[in-house]
């Protein structure tokens, strides 16, 4: 199995320092962040942000997968996550899925929806986080 590789550099103090992120392919480099850009909303990107795109883009193959497993070829899935940070800690992930899959109906979406939750990687690396989902069978 493939290893994934990032890598990020802090310089200074919590409050008044700032750090840069990079991953190994290349299509993310020297990505600032501060204690701002956590924390007050400032422009910039942050750990739980990027939790939030991994989480969003892994579920979205998830439940590609598990739809295409039960017969179900879906023609798009998409994905919002919304990352809580409460009191130092990752406390829920909230994804938001909306997907056009011909020939299902919704009780069926939903099962294989949740299925996909559960055994989507990135939920299985947030044990103990929150994780609920939203998610719309779109026509």
């Amino acid at each position: 199995m493939p290893i994934k590789k990032a890598d990020a550099i802090w310089k200074g103090d919590l409050k008044n320092g700032k750090g840069t992120m990079n991953v190994e392919s290349g299509t993310f480099k020297e990505a600032g962040y501060s204690f701002a850009t956590r924390f007050e909303d400032k422009a910039g990107t942050n750990p739980e942000e990027l939790i939030g795109a991994a989480h969003a883009g892994c579920f979205s193959m998830a439940l590609s997968n598990e739809l295409d497993s039960a017969g179900f070829t879906p023609e798009s899935v998409s994905t919002k996550a919304e990352v809580t940070l409460d009191g130092g800690a990752i406390t829920t992930i909230k994804l938001i899925t909306n997907a056009v899959v011909p020939k299902i109906d919704e009780a069926k979406f939903n099962e294989i929806a949740n299925g996909a939750k559960k055994g989507c990687p990135v939920s299985k690396a947030l044990t103990g986080v929150t994780i609920e989902l939203n998610a719309t069978l779109e026509s």
